[in-house]
């Protein structure tokens, strides 16, 4: 897969939301083995959802945004924060650029809805990833799904 060129878009429409959840099953549940019990949850139905979405309409990348009340449980409570999460780029389209361009994308949703911050739990592997794109890591690595996470928060 070569996803010359490609869009980043919030999903607006349920095909859309089934193309990230399918991104999400391929990276996370085949891939990592992540019980997909846990990887869809409650917090699904209010996220905003970005996809990335090559030019002859294949789903390749797919994650999410957590604000307003929803994302307290995940960003200590403050307001202005919201939740990055379930960031995926299916395996044959990944060192392409497409991570940081889902990645921006959550933020400029995130800048429009007036929060001044995004967390994140990145999997330890992925930390010089998120510390490139400017986000810095705290708190003690935990485990989430058995893999190891520490918490990460950039301004915006």
């Amino acid at each position: 897969m070569s996803p010359s060129s490609y869009v980043v878009r919030v999903a607006e429409d349920p095909a859309d939301r089934e193309a990230c959840f399918a991104v999400r099953k391929e990276v996370f549940v085949v891939e990592q083995g992540v019980p997909e019990d846990i990887e869809y949850d409650a917090y699904d139905a209010d996220a905003l959802h970005v996809v990335a979405v090559r030019e002859d309409g294949l789903p390749f990348g797919a994650g999410r945004l957590l604000y307003g009340e929803v994302a307290a449980a995940k960003t200590g409570g403050e307001p202005g924060v919201g939740s990055l999460g379930r960031l995926a780029v299916l395996k044959a389209a990944r060192g392409l650029g497409v991570g940081v361009a889902l990645v921006r994308g959550i933020e400029d949703a995130a800048r429009a809805r007036g929060l001044t911050a995004v967390d994140l739990h990145a999997q330890t592997h992925a930390l010089g990833f998120y510390e490139r794109l400017g986000y810095v890591a705290y708190g003690p690595e935990f485990f989430d799904a058995g893999i190891a996470h520490r918490a990460m928060r950039r301004g915006l």
